[in-house]
């Protein structure tokens, strides 16, 4: 009989790619993993991994395993669901990763809610770049998180993973005020003058310096990637993953910026000019497959969607 915890292993090594990051990632030590991935072997009587120095490789054998492996946990966690179920009332932790923006300005009134419905509920909330949270989820470390992707920067699909819509968010383009102008936000370009004119705005400041997330981020890419399709490489003066301090550094002249709606609730330095973009993010919540129907989950979700600002989009918007 096929063990689930070796099994896991498994699935962890096919997606983390070594074993040391499989070791550091579930809090063993690579020895204890390799020993684990060994008495799998033996168990399905086959060769499992083939070892090329200190790299290993999966074979078919276990590639097709690993398809079986999460078929099996998904199982698992319907099972689990099942179970939290048919207990009386919610209680125990839930830990939830989410993304600063979100934590700032939807999460703190979801978790108001969610203790006044479910007082035994434990929230404990954890920032995590959303490029991370699809192993923390299958690692145990969260048990949902709240991701974003862009118009630029499409989610992937990730093996275990389940994924539901939550909230559309504008784009804007912040730059620092010409002196001359009125203040106050500039008024949001109508969606279709959006689609025609954004090219035209961000190339409209190609050659100004920028203030950019740090690389490795979604929000890095996306910025990169909008001013490559509108024909120029920004020259990148900032890195930094605040909005506030984003908007901070766009006042006092440091460069231009592209922020999301999240960013920019409230109201604005009359220093910093707005201007909406054609392009959009989206927020979705994820929880590993086969938790949709666990209690906890889902009384997060539905707080989550009671809490939104009324500026969001929301539902079927957000896809």
């Amino acid at each position: 009989m096929l063990d689930v915890r070796r099994l896991r292993l498994l699935r962890e090594l096919a997606r983390r790619g070594t074993i040391a990051a499989v070791a550091d990632a579930l809090a063993f030590s690579p020895s204890a993993v390799s020993q684990q991935l060994g008495v799998l072997e033996r168990e399905a009587g086959l060769p499992l991994l083939e070892r090329t120095g200190r790299r290993v490789r999966l074979t078919p054998a276990a590639q097709h395993l690993v398809r079986h492996a999460d078929a099996v946990l998904e199982r698992l966690e319907q099972a689990e669901a099942d179970l939290a179920e048919a207990r009386s009332g919610l209680a125990g932790a839930l830990r939830i990763g989410s993304f600063p923006t979100a934590t700032r300005a939807v999460v703190p009134a979801a978790l108001v809610a969610l203790e006044r419905r479910h007082p035994g509920l434990e929230p404990m909330v954890s920032e995590t770049d959303p490029a991370a949270v699809a192993h923390a989820l299958r690692a145990g470390d969260l048990d949902v998180a709240l991701v974003h992707e862009y118009d630029f920067v499409p989610a992937p699909q990730e093996p275990g993973i389940t994924a539901e819509p939550l909230y559309g968010e504008a784009m804007y383009l912040a730059a620092p005020r010409d002196p001359g102008a009125p203040s106050g936000t500039a008024a949001p370009v109508a969606p279709s003058e959006a689609a025609a004119d954004q090219r035209a705005v961000l190339r409209g400041h190609a050659d100004a310096p920028w203030v950019i997330a740090t690389p490795g981020t979604l929000c890095h890419a996306m910025t990169v990637r909008a001013c490559q399709a509108a024909g120029f490489t920004p020259r990148i003066r900032h890195h930094v993953d605040e909005f506030a301090t984003v908007l901070a550094l766009v006042a006092a002249g440091q460069g231009v910026a592209v922020v999301p709606q999240l960013g920019v609730l409230g109201p604005t330095d009359p220093a910093v000019a707005l201007t909406r973009l054609r392009m959009e993010r989206r927020t979705r919540l994820a929880f590993r497959s086969g938790a949709a129907a666990h209690p906890a989950v889902a009384a997060f979700g539905a707080a989550l969607r009671a809490a939104l600002p009324p500026e969001l989009a929301t539902g079927d918007a957000a896809t």
